[in-house]
């Protein structure tokens, strides 16, 4: 499956579990990392992790598993590592504190 494909299903999967403010980045030109960062933000521990379970059941679903998961228990910033596409899934004071979009500015805005 495209790396595109794959952000639709994720996206789709965090929209559901009403994730806040989540934005694509299109990383393919200015990284090897991956082709794709979704970042997004919960409200609470309980919702930052059923967004990242919403994730990988839907994934799970096409054959598709993370390569690495880290910080599901503590849940103040998962990282899940597909590959072509890398999900930050925050609660929203370390999405603040970290700001990965400032961090990967030069990466275009993906519309998927």
């Amino acid at each position: 499956m495209e790396a595109k494909e794959m952000a639709k299903l994720a996206v789709a999967a965090l929209e559901e579990k009403k994730a806040v403010d989540i934005k694509v980045i299109d990383i393919e030109k200015i990284s090897t990392l991956a082709d794709y960062f979704i970042i997004a933000s919960g409200t609470n521990r309980s919702q930052v992790q059923a967004m990242a379970e919403a994730v990988e059941e839907e994934l799970q679903k096409q054959d598709i598993h993370p390569k690495n998961v880290e910080g599901y228990q503590s849940a103040n910033w998962i990282l899940m590592d597909y590959g072509d596409i890398v999900l930050h899934i925050f609660d929203e004071e370390n999405r603040l504190f970290y700001d990965i979009e400032r961090i990967w500015k030069d990466g275009v805005p993906a519309d998927l």
